[in-house]
C-alpha cells in the first residue's frame, strides 16, 4: 500500500486539484444564476441533508412530523423547529424559534439546488483533499514538508467551508465574496505547490532571474485584477437586482471606477505577459506554459468585451471567473518551473 501511495500520490494531488477548480466552476455558476442564497443555512439547506424540491415541502403542515432543525417559511420569515416533534391541527408558536442568522426567506427550486450540487462539490474536494493529506505520509521521513502542507490544505479546505458559511449568512456580502475567492485561489497556489515539490529529475528549462522576477509581478497583477473583477461583479449583481435579469443591456448603465480600473489593468496585465513571452523566445528559456498564458489571457479579454459589448452572452461570466483563476493556477506553477529550473543547475 505505501509503495502504491508514492507511486500514484501526484496523480491524487492532481485529482485534488481538479476537484478544487470544479469547486470553483460550481461557485461561478451559483454566481451566474443568483443562486447564492438558494440555501439559506448551513451546512444543511432549509434544515435537510437533501434540500426540498418544491415549496410546499417547507410550509407548516398538521399532523406531520419535524426533526429539530428543520426549517419552514411562515409569514415571509424562517422558522427552526426547537426539537422533534409531531404538530397538531393547529399551528403552535411554542415549537418553532426564529432563524437569527439573516432575514432572508425565499425558496427557489432552481437556486437551491444548484447551491446545493455547489456544496456538493465542496464536500467531494473536502474529501480528496483529506485522502491527499493521508497519503502524503509515505514522505514524512524523506521530505516532511509535503506531509505539513498537504495538512494545511485540509485545513485549509474547513477554513473555506466556513468562510462560504459567513458569506450566506451575511446575505452575500461583497467583502466576504471578495475573501472567498481570494481563498480558493490560495487552495489552488497550496496544491500546486506540493505538485511542485514530488517532482523528480532534472528541469528542461532555463533559469534567469529577470524571468522570474517578471513572473511574479505577473502573478501579483492577475491576483489585484481578479479582486477588482470581484468588485464589477458585485456593481452587476446590484444591477440586476434593480432592472431584471432580461435587461442585460443595462448591467453595465453607469459603472463605477472599479470597472474602468479593471478595464484598463488588462492592458497592463497583457503587455507583461507579452513581454514574458519575448523574453522566454528571445533567451532560449524554454518556459512553455507562457504560451499557455498568453492563450488564457486572451480568452478572458474576449469573454470581457463579450460582457462589456454584447449584453453578456450566455456563460460569459462563469467562463470569464474561470479563465481568470485557472491562469492564476498556470502563472504560479510557471513561477515554479523558475524555481525548479534554478535548483536543477
Amino acid at each position: 500500500m505505501r509503495v502504491w501511495l508514492k507511486k500514484n500520490f501526484r496523480t491524487i494531488t492532481k485529482t485534488t486539484l481538479i476537484l478544487v477548480y470544479l469547486v470553483i466552476i460550481a461557485g461561478a455558476l451559483v454566481r451566474m444564476t443568483g443562486s447564492g442564497m438558494g440555501c439559506p443555512d448551513w451546512p444543511k439547506c432549509f434544515g435537510y441533508y437533501i434540500p426540498p424540491t418544491e415549496e410546499s415541502q417547507l410550509l407548516w403542515h398538521p399532523d406531520r412530523a419535524y426533526k429539530k432543525g428543520q426549517v419552514i417559511i411562515r409569514d415571509e420569515s424562517l422558522l427552526v423547529a426547537k426539537a422533534d416533534f409531531t404538530t397538531s391541527g393547529s399551528y403552535s408558536s411554542g415549537n418553532w424559534a426564529p432563524y437569527t442568522k439573516h432575514d432572508y426567506a425565499v425558496f427557489n427550486p432552481r437556486h437551491t439546488w444548484i447551491e446545493y450540487i455547489n456544496r456538493l462539490c465542496g464536500a467531494v474536494a473536502g474529501m480528496a483533499t483529506l485522502f491527499m493529506a493521508v497519503a502524503s505520509f509515505v514522505y514524512w521521513k524523506e521530505k516532511r514538508s509535503i506531509t505539513l502542507l498537504s495538512w494545511l490544505a485540509v485545513f485549509s479546505m474547513g477554513f473555506q467551508a466556513w468562510l462560504g458559511a459567513t458569506v450566506v449568512y451575511s446575505v452575500l456580502a461583497p467583502v466576504k465574496i471578495t475573501v472567498h475567492m481570494v481563498m480558493a485561489l490560495a487552495i489552488v497556489a497550496l496544491i500546486l505547490y506540493i505538485l511542485h515539490l514530488t517532482r523528480t529529475g532534472k528541469s528542461e528549462y532555463k533559469p534567469d532571474r529577470l524571468f522570474t522576477n517578471l513572473i511574479r509581478l505577473a502573478l501579483f497583477l492577475t491576483l489585484i485584477q481578479i479582486v477588482l473583477g470581484t468588485q464589477v461583479r458585485q456593481f452587476v449583481d446590484e444591477q440586476v437586482k434593480i432592472v431584471g435579469d432580461t435587461a442585460k443591456d443595462l448591467w453595465l448603465n453607469n459603472p463605477g471606477l472599479d470597472f474602468y480600473l479593471h478595464r484598463s489593468f488588462s492592458i497592463l496585465v497583457l503587455a507583461v505577459n507579452i513581454f514574458l513571452f519575448i523574453l522566454n523566445r528571445n533567451r532560449k528559456l524554454y518556459f512553455t506554459r507562457v504560451n499557455w498564458v498568453l492563450l488564457l489571457i486572451a480568452l478572458e479579454i474576449i469573454s470581457g468585451v463579450a460582457m462589456a459589448y454584447l449584453d453578456f452572452p450566455f456563460a460569459s461570466q462563469p467562463l470569464h471567473l474561470v479563465l481568470a483563476s485557472v491562469l492564476f493556477g498556470v502563472q504560479y506553477y510557471l513561477l515554479l518551473d523558475t524555481r525548479h529550473a534554478a535548483k536543477s543547475l
